[in-house]
């Protein structure tokens, strides 16, 4: 990738979304705007987990705008990421192909335990580099992130279902404050929190930090108000559940701090902030300046230093299923050479880099067992959590592990794309060709796409001196028939 001057993040919350633009300064970054709007996504999630058309429009809006602030930024300098109400909305991807229209960018939506890792990068790179062993929690719209981490490396990473919006939408829609109400949001969030208790209780950990909107808002109240000398404290939370209940409702709730736009959701983030305290024996905890946005200009300022997280996980997926790197080598640079020919000068350097690490990992499920091995490592690459991976970067990765051997019925509806297709062509030749996994002498080839056909041209003498190679490049050919694909092996 060519270093950019500019970066940008973009992160679709459930409750707000946020755009964030650094400069780029000796692989330092320097924060220089953002933009926020309480789109509220979460709140727009029917009982049949479909985004309904108020919150479609809110969130299509506020894109375009966001979209003019990036219409300069080249694609590789700006990471868009969608986060809990974008996992479970069924229809989130119809809704997905609007938004990228409107902002211009891809937006990828990831998963809890990536967005936990990317919020604590942010938060860490705030924070001195020792070893003090910390907590960092972060309230979203539909879901809550904790993290224990020692400087800029994450240790346990978790994400539980309840947000300030979901939560707030829950046990809150009318805006009254009771103690059945509030209780009931209490002990909701503490049944989830008992899932961790054990790795996240005091004692394993020194200093706990609340981030994001949830935390900061909570953080003035306790403070402006004189229930707090300093940050977030059990004594000063238990002050402000008797004034809420006091007031009994959100609209008669008179304090300093309360920022307008949280009224609606600040029950719902107070409720789980509170299971917190009780459940973790947290005592005090501090706001943290960062949060995803910045974790996710540093994790895309590291795809530009090469300290892409990415890379990282796939060489430790490698290790940890013990992969034949010898046959990986083989097979990504005969698989690189034909897409790229297949490709032309449409070759797209990220879908270029998606197929590389699909070649180190398409023989990932041998390790579980060797027959449907393709199939293990599908599964294993759809389903693992894989740090820096989108979920869609992972179906992608999983497909092509699906696809590189075998037969062709089982995908044929995902090779509508030629993009795909012609990756699935290029490491499904590059294992058949390498088939026998020594550094066999292979003839020059020339690969090319017309449209209609794929088209692979070699060595007539190289196909007679191996005739086995020359009999699996006709099944191969019949394999691509069988779905519509027609591939020519033009001898010269």
């Amino acid at each position: 990738m060519h270093r950019q001057p500019l970066l940008a993040a973009v992160d679709l919350g459930s409750n707000s979304f946020r755009l964030q633009v650094a400069r780029v300064e000796n692989d330092q970054l320097y924060m220089l705007d953002g933009l926020r709007e309480a789109v509220r996504l979460a709140s727009g999630i029917t009982p049949e987990k479909r985004l309904d058309q108020p919150s479609q429009q809110r969130a299509l809006e506020c894109l375009h705008r966001f979209g003019e602030r990036l219409r300069d930024l080249p694609r590789e300098a700006v990471r868009a990421v969608g986060t809990n109400s974008l996992r479970v909305a069924k229809n989130a991807p119809e809704f997905l192909k609007l938004a990228e229209a409107a902002l211009g960018f891809p937006i990828e939506v990831i998963a809890g335990r990536e967005e936990a890792r990317l919020i604590y990068l942010g938060v860490a790179q705030g924070l001195p580099q020792d070893a003090e062993r910390r907590l960092v929690m972060d309230i979203g719209g539909g879901s809550t992130e904790f993290i224990i981490g020692e400087g800029l490396q994450p240790i346990h990473l978790e994400s539980l279902y309840m947000g300030c919006v979901s939560y707030s939408a829950r046990f809150f829609a009318d805006g009254k404050l009771t103690k059945s109400n509030l209780k009931q949001a209490e002990l909701a969030a503490r049944t989830e929190l008992q899932a961790i208790v054990a790795e996240y209780a005091h004692g394993h950990w020194s200093l706990a930090l609340g981030s994001s909107g949830t935390a900061r808002v909570i953080c003035d109240v306790l403070e402006q108000n004189g229930f707090s000398a300093s940050g977030i404290t059990r004594e000063g939370l238990e002050k402000l559940r008797a004034k809420m209940l006091e007031a009994g409702d959100m609209s008669k709730l008179d304090l300093l701090g309360m920022k307008a736009d949280r009224v609606a959701v600040f029950p719902g983030g107070f409720s789980i902030m509170y299971a917190a305290f009780c459940e973790l024996g947290i005592e005090l905890m501090r706001p943290a300046l960062g949060a995803l946005r910045e974790g996710v200009l540093y994790d895309l300022l590291g795809r530009f230093t090469h300290n892409d997280m990415r890379e990282a996980t796939v060489q430790q997926f490698m290790r940890r299923y013990h992969v034949d790197h010898a046959q990986t080598v083989r097979v990504r640079g005969l698989a690189a050479h034909l897409a790229q020919q297949f490709a032309d000068e449409h070759a797209d350097e990220e879908d270029m880099q998606l197929l590389a690490w699909a070649c180190d990992l398409h023989e990932i499920g041998i390790s579980v067992a060797h027959s449907g091995y393709h199939k293990h490592s599908a599964y294993i690459l759809a389903n693992a959590d894989m740090p820096g991976f989108s979920r869609k970067a992972q179906q992608r990765l999983s497909l092509l592990a699906l696809s590189h051997r075998g037969k062709l019925e089982k995908v044929r509806e995902q090779l509508s794309e030629w993009q795909v297709t012609a990756k699935v062509m290029a490491l499904r030749l590059a294992a058949l060709f390498y088939r026998n996994r020594s550094d066999v002498v292979l003839p020059v080839m020339q690969g090319r796409f017309s449209g209609t056909k794929f088209h692979l041209h070699l060595s007539g003498d190289w196909l007679a001196q191996n005739p086995l190679t020359e009999t699996a490049l006709q099944v191969e050919a019949k394999q691509w028939k069988s779905v519509g694909i027609s591939l020519q092996v033009e001898a010269n």
